[in-house]
């Protein structure tokens, strides 16, 4: 027999589960924004953030740990929620996206790596010069600037012919 009161009655306070979702995606936020490098490639942490606790909170629904489906739902939404609100601030105010998305960091300079900001990214030679040809760039020496963007990926300038943009085969045909 199904117990519909118990799988869409809260029997947790609404507000006690928005605020434990809003606290929790916060402290994760920063944890992921000022802990853990940038890498090259994968996807942003927002969107990892995201896919995580809500598969989360997903879970605890269908697992029984909340009483209710709308425990689950209203925990999902509030998540949501904060995502779109960072994403919006960020677009809306300058400042705060400076504190979301870290500013592009300068990799090569004039054909020269900088080995103190690889340094600090922990980037190694050989996974920037995997990078660079990736660019269809064969040496650092025909770069004139590379940074790593904020979001991970490498942005590469040549010396010669302008930004490479990305790696596919049209826009090398086009550069």
């Amino acid at each position: 027999m199904i117990d519909w009161q118990e799988l869409f009655i809260p029997t947790h306070p609404i507000l006690s589960i928005i605020v434990r979702g809003t606290l929790t995606y916060i402290m994760l936020f920063l944890i992921l924004r000022f802990f853990l490098k940038r890498q090259s490639g994968v996807i942003g942490i927002a969107d990892l953030l995201v896919i995580v606790l809500i598969a989360d909170a997903a879970q605890n629904a269908m697992a029984s740990e909340y009483k209710s489906i709308t425990e689950g739902g209203i925990l999902v939404l509030t998540i949501v929620f904060w995502n779109y609100a960072v994403d919006w601030l960020g677009y809306r105010i300058p400042a705060f996206q400076r504190l979301t998305r870290p500013p592009p960091l300068l990799l090569i300079k004039d054909g020269e790596m900088i080995f103190r900001n690889m340094r600090q990214e922990m980037i190694t030679t050989e996974e920037l010069n995997s990078q660079l040809r990736q660019h269809g760039v064969e040496h650092c020496s025909k770069v004139k600037r590379a940074y790593i963007e904020g979001d991970g990926r490498i942005s590469v300038i040549r010396a010669d012919k302008g930004e490479t943009g990305s790696n596919d085969a049209a826009t090398r045909a086009v550069t």
